[in-house]
């Protein structure tokens, strides 16, 4: 059991969930300025799906490297994978990922299910097409004859689900509708999913070059890479900022929800300590608090708009 845990990653958890929080307390918000109703159900079961879809993701990617044989000079203790080590049998691990995928299916449907059925049929199938889509994205990263992450366009794909669809897909669920502002928390989160994964491919970018998996941070080379991380962590905290201003918080003398704006320091300090970092190995320990500070970054939103406004 100890070896599946490690093999879950369980520091990838809370960026998975900053999504779903994010999207559905903005929808909770909002909802309570027309006198609706914000279903507990089905909050509880889009964290139960992305869980499952990132624990999918991670075993998956276990797999898929392991067999490919990616892993086998791996950066740092933490990130010995299972496969790879030994731990866990490839095949194995492909029957988990197998279960998981069907695990992660019937979770779907029954979020849908609570969520939409039976007053908005069409809505139901449509996002049983981006579960399946989002299913397929976590297991297409590192597996099968051309793995999307070894082409370079894993940040599109982050970006894509964790960000568009994770917030404005949460979002979708309570409202029913779609509103072009959630646009802002939803880019925000995505960027900094994208950082996540560009500090994970710069940390591995001499083991990926030995590969050959072309991963979009050995495409820039370790020194633009280093500027475009910067960039995706600075451009979240002034989206969040500009969905604040756009919904006239300030206007109203409601300043509770930039409480959000505190975390403008951590950042600060957190870019500048990367900057700092001239071994790419000794970048693992900001993978882990870059997704606290988003973890952080879905919280506080969530709490400015609802209990402290």
């Amino acid at each position: 059991m100890k070896h599946w845990i490690q093999a879950a990653r369980l520091r990838t958890l809370p960026l998975s969930m900053s999504g779903i929080i994010m999207g559905a307390f903005i929808a909770k918000w909002r909802i309570s300025q027309e006198g609706g109703f914000w279903d507990w159900r089905i909050f509880a079961l889009a964290l139960l799906v992305t869980l499952l879809y990132q624990v999918l993701s991670n075993f998956a990617n276990d797999y898929g490297d392991g067999v490919k044989g990616t892993d086998k000079n791996r950066i740092g203790e933490a990130e010995q994978r299972a496969v790879a080590s030994g731990k866990i049998t490839a095949s194995q691990m492909r029957t988990a990922v197998i279960l998981l995928s069907i695990l992660s299916f019937v979770a779907t449907v029954a979020l849908l299910y609570v969520a939409f059925y039976p007053a908005y049929t069409r809505e139901f199938w449509i996002f049983i097409g981006l579960g399946v889509a989002s299913i397929l994205a976590a297991i297409g990263y590192t597996i099968g004859k051309k793995p999307y992450g070894y082409l370079g366009l894993g940040d599109i794909f982050v970006f894509i689900f964790f960000g568009l669809v994770s917030v404005c897909g949460s979002y979708f669920l309570f409202t029913k509708s779609f509103s072009w502002d959630v646009l802002f928390p939803a880019i925000a989160v995505g960027m900094l999913s994208m950082a996540v994964l560009n500090l994970n491919n710069m940390r591995d970018i001499v083991n990926d070059e030995l590969s050959g998996k072309k991963t979009f941070a050995l495409k820039l080379g370790y020194k633009n890479a280093m500027i475009y991380e910067i960039i995706l962590l600075q451009l979240p905290i002034l989206l969040m900022l500009a969905f604040l201003m756009y919904n006239g918080f300030q206007a109203q003398g409601k300043y509770y929800p930039f409480i959000v704006m505190i975390l403008i320091f951590p950042f600060i300090k957190l870019r500048r300590s990367i900057m700092a970092v001239n071994e790419p190995k000794l970048l693992d320990p900001f993978l882990k608090q870059v997704g606290i500070l988003t973890f952080l970054m879905a919280v506080l939103t969530a709490f400015g708009l609802n209990y402290f406004n």
